[in-house]
């Protein structure tokens, strides 16, 4: 009998290391084992399910429950918290908590906002991060969200000490960049 690996709804590579995807359940189990996962970030405000905690307990793997932990009821107009988003990018810009999965209510809309926010931490265009965001969740983007990674401050973000080496490139990139436009000028 062949074993069935089944991704869970939604799922994604982000960069190396960062996966994302829908709420996992206990079909995904056979195929999360193929990642080596060291961390389950959850966005979602429900407690991280019993059956999900045991198979993390099991294999060592962090959970670290952001949405339950952050979720306030009577949320303002904003879709996710700005301390929920802060949170979630310095556990993932840590690579001592690679691989990483991160899962929300729909896998979309607040995975999608905290991704958006790591691509605009990266450098991408905003119109590069919408296309992503909106590529997950079939057009059907929410404009809020699409505000919030806009508008987040990214200043308020603490870079941890062991970054993953695909993010330091990007920020030497930058950097060259920078440095280059300001030695020659523009085009």
């Amino acid at each position: 009998m062949a074993l069935l690996l089944t991704p869970s709804e939604n799922f994604g590579q982000v960069e190396r290391g960062i996966y994302r995807s829908a709420p996992i359940h206990p079909a995904h189990f056979p195929y999360l084992r193929t990642l080596g996962l060291k961390t389950l970030l959850t966005l979602s405000p429900e407690p991280i399910p019993s059956s999900i905690q045991t198979f993390c307990d099991d294999r060592g793997i962090k959970t670290v429950p952001l949405g339950h932990q952050t979720w306030r009821p009577n949320r303002s107009w904003r879709p996710v918290s700005e301390e929920m988003i802060k949170e979630g990018l310095e556990t993932l810009l840590n690579s001592e908590n690679h691989p990483v999965l991160v899962t929300c209510l729909t896998g979309l809309h607040d995975t999608g906002t905290l991704i958006g926010c790591l691509r605009k931490l990266q450098g991408w265009n905003f119109n590069t991060i919408i296309v992503e965001y909106r590529s997950y969740t079939g057009g059907q983007g929410r404009y809020g969200n699409e505000q919030f990674i806009e508008l987040f401050d990214m200043d308020l973000v603490t870079l941890p000490r062991s970054l993953p080496a695909w993010f330091t490139f990007h920020q030497s990139l930058l950097e060259e960049e920078e440095q280059k436009l300001l030695t020659d000028g523009p085009g």
